[in-house]
């Protein structure tokens, strides 16, 4: 294989393990608040594990660390009289890289903003708009919810770099969501699809690749589900899992079939709160089933800062 080829087997890679990467586990996400309930969150997050080739490119003994820095932003207000919000995400990473591509020992370093993404959600059923004197009388029983995440090619990109934080391409991700208590428990299902946009400058325009190369991606479908129990109200676990399978890569329109994704997640999450306004989040997750990209174990620290705004 040439080296431009292997390097492009490689960037390939990484671009799979940032996809995985956002594949997170997020229980309760349809779980609603009373309208104008405002949120900050700080995340800090830590991904190490080995990164998994199955075949696709001649790439041994690969490693990865990421680490994560995320601010979050969220509003719910009042949509057709139905409960919905709205939460902005800016993420900064730094990743460490390693592996042997064709027997020679090759390390990646990055560190930079990654793309900003927003996801707006309503309630279907079950969740009507409540002020806060309302959502202390009411009780969740069955909530269906649809929600749509917008990721912007926001994140530091240079076509001529192989590696890069962010994308340079869209991604559209509409989802259905199902949550049902019963007494402290609640369940919560959710089914998705990624769509993402072309890459139009893919590792374009330097010494190996003296033109343009375009990368495009094929749909992700995905599956989460959450089983958390309520010890007090704002004190909650839960047992999360997810599974999600395609995007396969093509550049310059040859697909590569060997870049499918079918792989799954298990992990679990507490919620403590510390205060009236404030709360911590810890969770872990790892793959249960990893058939190509990266098999991670994470663990992550979230503080939120969460109010109400006046309320009519």
């Amino acid at each position: 294989m040439r080296w431009p080829m292997v390097l492009i087997c490689w960037v390939e890679l990484l671009c799979c393990c940032r996809i995985v990467a956002g594949q997170d586990l997020a229980p309760r996400a349809y779980v609603i608040t009373p309208v104008r309930s405002n949120a900050v969150t700080l995340i800090y997050s830590s991904a190490r594990g080995d990164i998994l080739f199955e075949g696709s490119a001649p790439i041994t003994d690969s490693t990865g660390h990421i680490n994560l820095v995320t601010a979050s932003a969220y509003h719910s207000m009042v949509v057709f009289g139905r409960s919905a919000n709205i939460t902005v995400v800016l993420p900064y990473g730094v990743g460490n890289f390693r592996g042997k591509v064709a027997g020679t020992e090759t390390n990646a370093y990055r560190s930079g903003l990654l793309d900003l993404s927003a996801r707006f959600s309503i309630n279907l059923i079950g969740g009507r708009a409540m002020s806060a004197p309302e959502f202390r009388t009411w009780q969740q029983k069955t909530i269906i919810g649809a929600s749509l995440k917008v990721v912007a090619p926001t994140g530091q990109y240079d076509p001529k770099k192989l590696i890069n934080n962010g994308s340079n391409h869209w991604a559209f991700k509409p989802e259905i969501g199902f949550s049902r208590r019963r007494g402290h428990w609640i369940l919560d299902a959710y089914s998705a699809v990624w769509f993402f946009t072309d890459n139009p400058e893919f590792f374009s325009n330097n010494q190996f690749s003296p033109g343009k190369n375009v990368r495009s991606q094929s749909p992700v479908f995905a599956f989460e589900g959450h089983w958390s129990y309520d010890v007090r109200p704002r004190l909650w676990f839960s047992l999360d899992g997810n599974y999600w399978h395609g995007g396969s890569t093509s550049l310059n329109h040859v697909k590569s079939a060997a870049t499918v994704q079918s792989n799954s997640r298990v992990g679990g999450t507490l919620s403590v709160p510390v205060s009236f306004h404030n709360s911590f989040k810890f969770s872990y997750s790892r793959g249960a089933y990893v058939r190509f990209g990266g098999n991670y174990q994470t663990v992550s620290a979230a503080w939120q800062y969460s109010w109400l705004g006046e309320q009519h």
